[in-house]
């Protein structure tokens, strides 16, 4: 599978955390499509293809959605609650990618639905490593749910 058929969808309100984490994609070498939204509300929206997002063109359905937690409107936690009450969206890949550290916030992502628990690096070259674990994995070595292959 390469990079142009995999779309991301990057649901993370901190703007310099946006432009890292695209940094750090772009550093790997790997150009997958990624929709942004910043807060939970919009994440629902795009994931129900409302307003806006309607047009899967402009907004394709993701392959995988990497999901901070400590998002306004809506926590990263309801959404991912959200999505896995979806019957069309639960077998879709979400990788929590958050600064908590908190036991309770892992135990609860995991217990909701989370294909994985990430904690954002501080260092640069580390979270490029991050990126390129993410991409060896998840796009490269993961079998995808019948769902979600082209």
């Amino acid at each position: 599978m390469n990079h142009e058929s995999m779309p991301i969808l990057l649901v993370e309100d901190n703007y310099n955390d946006v432009l890292l984490i695209q940094r750090a994609f772009r550093k790997a070498g790997i150009k997958p499509p990624m929709s942004i939204v910043s807060d939970g509300d919009e994440a629902i929206a795009y994931l129900s293809r409302q307003g806006q997002y309607v047009d899967t063109e402009r907004f394709p359905i993701p392959l995988l959605v990497l999901l901070d937690l400590k998002l306004p409107r809506r926590s990263g936690l309801e959404v991912l609650a959200w999505i896995r009450q979806q019957p069309e969206l639960r077998r879709l890949l979400v990788v929590v990618l958050t600064s908590s550290q908190e036991n309770s916030d892992l135990a609860q992502a995991y217990d909701l639905g989370a294909n994985s628990y990430l904690v954002k690096p501080v260092e640069f070259q580390d979270f490029v490593k991050l990126i390129e674990l993410i991409d060896a994995y998840w796009f490269k070595t993961n079998q995808i749910p019948q769902f979600f292959a082209t």
